[in-house]
Parts: structure tokens; sequence; C-alpha cells
């Protein structure tokens, strides 16, 4: 029985509902007359199939689909190979490889001849970001439609055209609103739930679209990760629902935090760190789902704080002098004596310990000659942070006046 999906599959790509950009695009490829190599990105049940093949349809092409999760290298090669000695090839064939991505880079390099000589126009589909996925010598040979999910509009144009070949679907507004909420932009989801409801069978919601290892995890962690550093509670509380729902370890949301405490917010917020660590330790100790509670109160703590990234820069900075200059030594009155030879080298002469200063403060350098004063840490007017700025200024006016003082002396 030939599944739904399949039967109801738009032949044109005037009949294809949604990606309407994309639609345009190629219908002004095949106005000119010359099939160009796409490459399709975007996530389950947005049209990639169908996209492809009419788009072969539409030039009167022959089709040849592959499945990169079927198809070896070996079959790959033989496929092109007869396709090469069989007359239709010299007509030119459109090539359609779903999944793509699973081809390693050196699976991919084969289709680069073909491409070369003209002789293979390939539409390939994938599910992964294209720049992580697909070699650099096949990406610039092909034109990538970044496809999204589809529309509401869009997923209500395909019921309808199931109720005009088929049977009118019995269900309320209500219900045929929540059947298009429960297909998340998946048209092939959508059809797979008409068919429970035609067996009478209960509709299931789609799973979260999301991977751990993959594009959907960088992505969400990093609208996570901005939400916060732009005190959007609101928006950062919806991202961690996602990545929670998308089956994500919580432990590294948690770590996450800590990063984001230290990163984004540092000493404008010194609370910051503690309350990240804490919602770690809860949900390590907890787990889920009581565990989480932990972590999304950590999230509105940290959204709201005062943000400052003085510390982070100062360290940066700090690293890059230190990469330049690690081959000099600490200055002489810094370093320990605790041999007579260390000690006639001018090791720890005129050190002063700060405790027994006037100000609890000696004004000694303690960069290395060579490189004298430098200032990393430049803390901002906000938070904590505010009177970090007035502690690191009344230092930096006191060492300037124990030097006149010395000076004078």
């Amino acid at each position: 029985m030939t599944p739904l999906s399949e039967k109801l599959r738009p032949k044109k790509l005037s009949e294809i509902s949604g990606q309407q950009n994309h639609i345009h695009f190629v219908k002004q490829i095949v106005k000119n007359g010359h099939p160009l190599s796409l490459l399709l990105f975007g996530p389950p049940g947005c049209g990639k199939t169908t996209i492809a093949r009419a788009y072969a349809q539409s030039f009167k092409l022959p089709f040849v689909q592959l499945s990169a999760v079927f198809n070896t290298t070996t079959e790959l090669k033989k496929i092109l190979k007869e396709g090469q000695e069989n007359p239709l090839f010299h007509r030119q064939t459109i090539l359609f490889v779903d999944e793509i991505h699973r081809f390693n880079r050196a699976q991919q390099d084969v289709f680069l001849p073909f491409l070369e000589d003209g002789t293979l126009i390939l539409v390939g589909a994938t599910t992964e970001n294209p720049s992580f996925v697909i070699n650099n010598a096949l990406l610039s040979r092909l034109r990538v439609l970044k496809l999204e999910p589809l529309e509401p509009a869009s997923l209500e144009q395909i019921i309808q055209r199931f109720e005009a070949s088929e049977e009118p679907l019995n269900l309320s507004q209500d219900e045929r609103k929540r059947l298009i909420q429960h297909a998340q932009g998946d048209a092939r989801h959508l059809l797979n739930m008409i068919e429970n409801i035609q067996e009478g069978l209960p509709s299931q919601k789609k799973p979260a679209l999301y991977d751990r290892n993959h594009d959907s995890h960088f992505n969400l962690t990093s609208a996570l990760h901005k939400s916060i550093r732009g005190s959007d509670p609101d928006a950062a509380l919806y991202w961690f629902a996602r990545m929670i729902e998308g089956g994500e370890d919580p432990l590294y949301i948690g770590r996450r935090l800590i990063r984001i405490a230290t990163e984004d917010i540092g000493l404008a917020d010194p609370e910051a760190l503690h309350h990240a660590m804490n919602g770690w330790n809860a949900y390590n100790m907890l787990g889920s789902p009581e565990g989480e509670l932990a972590l999304a109160q950590v999230i509105l703590y940290l959204s709201l704080a005062p943000k400052s990234n003085a510390g982070y820069l100062a360290y940066r900075e700090a690293r890059k002098i230190a990469e330049e200059s690690g081959h000099l030594d600490p200055p002489k009155h810094i370093m320990n004596a605790p041999t007579k030879l260390m000690e006639d080298m001018g090791y720890s002469k005129k050190y002063e310990y700060d405790p027994d200063t006037p100000h609890g403060f000696s004004g000694q350098e303690y960069f290395p000659d060579e490189i004298g004063r430098q200032n990393f840490y430049r803390p901002v007017e906000r938070g904590f942070e505010r009177e970090m700025k007035k502690r690191h200024a009344y230092f930096a006016k006191l060492r300037l006046h124990i030097k006149d003082q010395k000076s004078d002396s």
C-alpha cells in the first residue's frame, strides 16, 4: 500500500505548498533552461524530495534517487558508470542523493568529475549544516537552499489537498488546529497523523527536532547563551525547555551556565558563579525532573544579573602577552632566595611585605622588567564591578603616589 505522503506528493513545482522563495528561485533556473546542481538543507518533511523530483520533471530529464544511508561508494560508482554508458545519460541525469551528509568526504569526491564534465546534475538533501558535513570542493559546486519548517498555512493546504483527493476530515476547527500544531512544520508527519485518523488510531505529537550531537544542539545552545547574555529570562527559559524536550543532558546545560556566569557576568555579580555551581550540584543530587527547576532558577538569575566581560577580556589579553613573553623571569625582588647563591644574585632583595606597610600596599612592580606595567582588567560601571572599579582606581593612584614618594627620597 502506497503511503499517503507518497500518494499526495506534488508532481509540479507550482503544486508545492510552502518554501515559496526557493520555489521561485528553482522556477527561474527552469526558465533559464540550464539545470544547476542544488543542495537542499532543511528539517524532515519540509519538501526536499518533492522539490528535487519536481525540478527533474520540469526539465524532462532522467531522475535517479539514491540514499547515502543504503548506498556504498562501490554502488555509487557503479550507478554513475552505468549512467555514463547509457545514451540517456548524455542528456544529463539529475541524481538525487538523500541524506548526502552521511557520505564521508572521500565518497563525496566521487561526484566531482561528473559535475565538472556536466554529465550529472546533483541534487543533495541534508538535515545537517552543510558547512560542517559537505566538503568545500563539492559545496562550491552546489547552490544551497535553506528550507524552513512549513508554516501552518502551508500545512492547511496539504490537508485541503488530502480532502479534495481522498475524503473530508471530520475534525472541529480546534482539532484541525491541534493537528497542524502537532505536525511542527513537517508535512510527512502531518500525513502520517491523517493516516492514523483514517485507521482510527490516535495521532502522535512529533518528537522534538533535536540531536545532541549535531546542528540543533549547537544552535539551541547558542540561543540559550545569547538570550541570557541579552538579559531576556523568558526567551532563555524557552530555549532551556526546548533543549530539555529534545533530550539534552541537563548537566551539559548546567556546565554552560557556569561558563556564562564567568564569561558574561563575572564580577559584575560575584554571586552568579555561586548560583550556577549550586544549580549544577542541585541537579546532580536530584536528577530529572526536580533538578531541572534548580537550573531554571539559575537561568532566571543569570538573565537578570548585570553583565560584564571585563574579566574574560582581561584574561584573554593576559594570555596573549604571556604567550609572547614566556621566556621572561619575574623581577628578582619577588623571587624567593632559599640558597646563599640566589641571595647573592639579588633574589628577594628589597622585597616589601605589603601587610607591614602603612596602607597595606607597597606599590611594588610585579611584571617582568622587560614588559613593564600592563593594564588588562578594566571594570565596567555595572553591578558589583562599580566597587571593583573604585578599588582598581584607588590602588593605581596609590601606586603612583608611593612611586613619587620614593623618587623624592
